[in-house]
């Protein structure tokens, strides 16, 4: 398994940075596209690193936000044969409200036609848990348990912020091989530590050899950050990468904190079996 980071909020020198997530997963016979970023970063990246899209197998959107979804209509055109997978939600018309500001934040509205112009046969939709391929899942929606995770942000279906959105499209990606698990998380809405714990309940208890991916605390209160952080401290992790909206609090205190490597991720970052 070969893992690289495509898009991130941060960047290796040489390499495009922005807002936005995308990872491609590379395995014995698949190649798979993890989000599409939201600008320029993946195809300036991709070039830069000499990665050629056009043979992607398939593309997995752990949700429907903007900057996880921006470049979808171009890959879709340059990956003409690959399967999407994504959950219904993540069609929908969607709000961050901040200051009384409603932003839309949903799927660009040409990545939407262009799942709809797709024939059925490469669109699989995601509501429970999925294989992608021989050890290589989804989660589909993820039960929210935890008593102090929430979706990280003030999210609704309308301007008017009359209806909450729980972004039930939110799904992660896990890895099964020998040493153990790496999981991959986009934005994990669902909350990490209710993610863990899902995954968990569908493989049994594992060593988590890497988690990587955004954790959407930016925004945490400090009783949610000290109670993730406690939680993370009781899993057997080998290596943890905090990627794209995670946060600088958070990821300094998980650094500080956890009794385990932290690195965080950017755009350029390479991860591969046996080699951490």
């Amino acid at each position: 398994m070969k893992l690289t980071i495509l898009t991130d909020n941060h960047a290796a020198p040489g390499l495009a940075c922005e807002h936005g997530f995308a990872v491609l997963i590379e395995t014995a016979d698949r190649q798979i596209l993890f989000d599409t970023g939201q600008l320029e970063a993946l195809d300036a990246n991709c070039r830069a690193l000499g990665i050629d899209l056009s043979g992607i197998d398939a593309i997995v959107l752990s949700h429907g936000h903007y900057d996880h979804t921006g470049n979808l209509a171009e890959v879709l055109r340059i990956a003409d044969k690959a399967t999407i997978y994504l959950h219904p939600a993540a069609l929908v018309e969607r709000y961050s409200i901040r200051n009384g500001k409603p932003k839309p934040i949903d799927m660009p509205d040409e990545a939407k036609q262009a799942i709809d112009k797709l024939p059925k046969e490469r669109i699989v939709w995601v509501s429970e848990p999925t294989r992608l391929t021989d050890g290589v899942f989804l989660t589909g929606p993820v039960p929210r348990q935890t008593s102090f995770e929430d979706t990280g942000g003030p999210f609704f279906f309308d301007p008017n912020g009359n209806t909450p959105d729980p972004i039930e499209d939110d799904l992660s990606l896990w890895i099964e091989e020998p040493e153990g698990l790496t999981v991959l998380a986009g934005c994990c809405h669902s909350g990490i530590v209710n993610t863990l714990d899902y995954i968990e309940s569908l493989t049994g208890p594992k060593r988590i050899t890497r988690l990587i991916g955004g954790m959407h605390l930016s925004a945490a209160s400090e009783e949610r950050l000290s109670r993730t952080v406690e939680a993370l401290k009781k899993r057997d992790i080998g290596r943890l990468i905090p990627c794209h909206c995670t946060g600088q609090v958070a990821a300094e205190r998980f650094a500080e904190e956890l009794p385990y490597p932290v690195e965080a991720g950017y755009a350029g970052m390479v991860v591969e079996s046996g080699k951490g």
